[in-house]
């Protein structure tokens, strides 16, 4: 039954993304009357199809009857057809298969370094729970939906969202770029735990767990 329910939900919301492939823009109580839906019920799917970047508001309508004026939708510029995605997927395999393996980890490193200092750095003096929060703050602004939580092992960086999430499958490497970022953040080991499946029944997050650095031992005399 819970499959049901869900595949159900996908639909609605792709019968909503269709819609507005068809025209520049409409509200949501055109939307319910041309797919046969409840305005209340098309608003629930376009505020989590906006949640996720498929729609964006482009302005409002009036409804001509009291209350606020209707907001109108539109489909995303990424939903559109920009070829970003492409382009990444072409130039990462471009660039990544001239190397060898040791060269290619050393080159995602490097890119992980390059984004860590774009974001900036957070102060290392700070109180662990505040460079945490700090990071997560930071993630957020690069849309990864990131939050921490505490583990019986040290804390977890858990992701939402993949900023990659449309050429992942092909490039891991990336997983492994997030865990460099991280990382250099906070300037610790950091190991995956696990990564968005969007297979159903899937991993619905991807969850870091970050390490004690462990003392170097003495050498012997």
């Amino acid at each position: 039954m819970r499959y049901n329910v869900f595949m159900a939900t996908i639909t609605a919301r792709q019968r909503v993304l269709a819609f507005l492939r068809r025209r520049p823009s409409a509200n949501a109580s055109q939307i319910g009357h041309a797919l046969n839906m409840s305005a209340a019920t098309i608003r629930h799917h376009l505020s989590i199809l906006a949640a996720d970047g498929r729609v964006v508001a482009s302005g409002v309508e009036a409804t001509g009857k009291r209350g606020r004026p209707d907001k109108t939708y539109r489909l995303s510029d990424r939903l559109l057809g920009e070829n970003f995605d492409l382009l990444a997927d072409m130039m990462l395999v471009t660039w990544l298969q001239a190397l060898s393996l040791p060269k290619r980890e050393a080159a995602v490193r490097a890119v992980a370094e390059r984004l860590a200092a774009q974001i900036g750095k957070i102060d290392l003096n700070q109180a662990p729970v505040k460079r945490l929060v700090q990071l997560t703050e930071k993630l957020n602004g690069m849309h990864y939906q990131a939050r921490w939580e505490a583990g019986a092992q040290g804390p977890r960086i858990v992701l939402g969202r993949c900023p990659y999430a449309a050429i992942i499958a092909k490039h891991p490497e990336l997983c492994r770029m997030d865990a460099f970022i991280l990382g250099s953040e906070l300037d610790a080991p950091v190991e995956q735990l696990s990564k968005i499946d969007p297979a159903p029944g899937g991993a619905t997050h991807c969850i870091f767990a970050v390490r004690e650095q462990q003392a170097a031992s003495p050498e012997a005399d």
